[in-house]
C-alpha cells in the first residue's frame, strides 16, 4: 500500500462520533496502512467515542482533552502540528467538512505551510499518490487533483462522499488513546488567540431521523404551490419513518428552515429511498442526493430534468398525487 499513514480529524458530540467521522475512517483504511485519528472532549466522552473510532479502523486515537467552552480550531490546530512536529508528518489528513473542520483546516494549512484541497468527494491511490475528485458546475463535472508539495496532504472531506463500515477487527483489542497537549497559541500583534467561546446551541426540534441520516427522505420543492402544503412532505415522511427534506427553492423563499435543504449548499444524503416532490431537479439540488439508492421523482412536467436520474417517475400534479399517497400508506396500516 504506497499510503502508509493517514490522520483523521474525527468530531463527536455528546460522546457519539459524527457520521462523518467514520466515513473518512472507512475510506482512510482503504487507501493506508496505519489509520489514526485525533479527538477532543470530556474523558468520559472521549472514552467512549474512542471505542467507536477503534471499531472503524483508528488504531491510535489522539486526545486534545475537553476544551470547555472553547471554539476547537485553534486548540485542535496547534495540538495537530505539534504531532506532526514531534512523530512526523502522515502522508494526509482526513477533514469532514462541517463548520469546526474548515475551520481546523484553515488554521492548519497557515501553521503546516501546506494547501489545502476542499470540497472532495472522492479520493482513489494512483501511482503512489493520492488523487482527489471534486464536483464542479453544479455537479455536473469531476476534476482530480492531487498534490506535489510534501507531506502531509490536507483534505477537507464532504459528509456522504463514502460509505461508513466497521473494520473486520472492531471489538477485538482496546483503542489506543493517547492525550495530547495543547501548546500555548501565544498572543498576536491584534491580541490574544484562541478567546471566541461558545455561548449556546441551538438543536432543531425534529420528531423521526435526522435528514442526513434517515433512510428514507421525502422532499419538496416549488410544485408544492404554497408553503402551507408542506405538511404533506412531514406527513408522508413520517409515514414512512423518514425524514423531510426541501429544496433551495423552498428554502429562499422562507417555507422551511436551511436545516431541511438538500443540495450543493445544503445537506448531502444517500438513503435507501428518495422521493422528491414538486422539485424539477435544478443541478445544485441533485449533487446532493443522486447517490440515493433509490429515487422516486413526482412532477407534473414530463420534461422535468429529475426524471433523468429517478428510478421512478410519476407524471402528475403533486398536489393531488400526495393526499393520495397518503392515504393509501394509512389505509395499509
Amino acid at each position: 500500500m504506497a499510503t502508509d499513514r493517514i490522520l483523521v480529524v474525527a468530531e463527536s458530540y455528546a460522546g457519539k462520533a459524527l457520521p462523518v467521522s467514520l466515513e473518512l475512517l472507512t475510506k482512510a483504511r482503504q487507501l493506508a496502512g496505519t489509520v489514526e485519528a485525533v479527538t477532543w472532549g470530556t474523558p468520559s466522552d472521549t472514552a467512549a467515542v474512542a471505542s467507536q473510532l477503534a471499531g472503524f479502523g483508528a488504531t491510535k486515537i489522539y486526545s486534545v482533552g475537553d476544551l470547555g467552552a472553547a471554539l476547537p480550531g485553534v486548540p485542535v490546530a496547534a495540538a495537530i502540528e505539534a504531532l506532526v512536529q514531534q512523530s512526523g508528518p502522515p502522508d494526509a489528513i482526513l477533514i469532514p467538512t462541517t463548520y469546526d473542520g474548515r475551520d481546523i483546516a484553515g488554521r492548519l494549512s497557515v501553521r503546516l505551510d501546506r494547501s489545502v484541497l476542499t470540497n472532495v468527494v472522492g479520493i482513489t491511490s494512483h501511482d503512489g499518490a493520492l488523487v482527489s475528485e471534486h464536483a464542479i458546475f453544479g455537479g455536473s463535472e469531476v476534476l482530480k487533483a492531487r498534490f506535489t508539495g510534501a507531506a502531509p496532504a490536507i483534505f477537507v472531506v464532504r459528509a456522504k462522499s463514502f460509505a461508513a463500515e466497521e473494520s473486520a477487527d472492531a471489538g477485538r483489542a482496546a483503542p489506543e488513546v493517547v492525550t495530547v497537549d495543547v501548546p500555548d497559541t501565544g498572543p498576536t500583534n491584534t491580541g490574544a488567540t484562541n478567546t471566541a467561546t461558545v455561548t449556546a446551541r441551538h438543536v432543531e426540534e425534529r420528531t423521526g431521523p435526522k435528514l442526513d441520516e434517515a433512510t428514507v427522505v421525502v422532499s419538496g420543492g416549488r410544485g408544492l404551490g404554497e408553503a402551507g402544503r408542506y405538511q404533506l412532505i412531514e406527513e408522508l415522511a413520517k409515514l414512512l419513518h423518514g425524514a423531510p427534506g426541501a429544496s433551495r427553492a423552498i428554502v429562499d423563499a422562507g417555507w422551511v428552515p436551511y436545516a431541511y435543504q438538500v443540495g450543493q449548499t445544503g445537506k448531502t444524503v444517500k438513503p435507501t429511498v428518495y422521493i422528491a416532490a414538486g422539485i424539477s431537479g435544478a443541478t445544485q439540488h441533485m449533487v446532493g442526493m443522486k447517490g440515493s439508492k433509490n429515487i422516486v421523482a413526482i412532477n407534473k412536467d414530463a420534461e422535468a430534468p429529475i426524471f433523468a436520474i429517478a428510478d421512478l417517475g410519476i407524471v402528475g400534479d403533486v398536489q393531488k398525487v400526495l393526499p393520495k399517497l397518503i392515504e393509501a400508506l394509512k389505509a395499509r396500516s
